[in-house]
């Protein structure tokens, strides 16, 4: 499921840290991985990760490999969070004091 797939790259710090950057540009693979401590092997895979879950696309421009924020698929899962949305958080101050109330012992004539 694709769901599956995006919740799972977002489940990473450096995966999430990486679309930050992309919300303000294109950015090429270099650049992405310049702020992390880690090979370029390993921002790769993350690359991938994302890739495969329809976050980003990667294009090359000559020698240089692109990476592009793709909305869409965050916009999915932000539409299926948002279903839950319509549950109103419980209070259950209120709730405790509605069953003292409906179970209290009515008082005796």
């Amino acid at each position: 499921m694709t769901l599956d797939l995006i919740f799972a790259a977002l489940a990473d710090p450096t995966r999430r840290a990486i679309l930050t950057m992309l919300l303000e540009d294109d950015m090429a693979v270099t650049d992405v991985a310049h702020p992390f401590d880690m090979s370029l092997a390993a921002i790769s895979k993350h690359l991938k990760v994302l890739a495969e879950a329809g976050l980003i696309a990667q294009e090359r421009r000559g020698r240089v490999i692109w990476c592009k924020l793709l909305p869409d698929a965050m916009r999915a899962a932000t539409v299926w969070i948002a279903g839950f949305g319509m549950f109103e958080a419980l209070d259950l101050d209120a709730f405790e004091r509605f069953l003292e109330e409906e179970i209290a012992p009515e008082p005796s004539e």
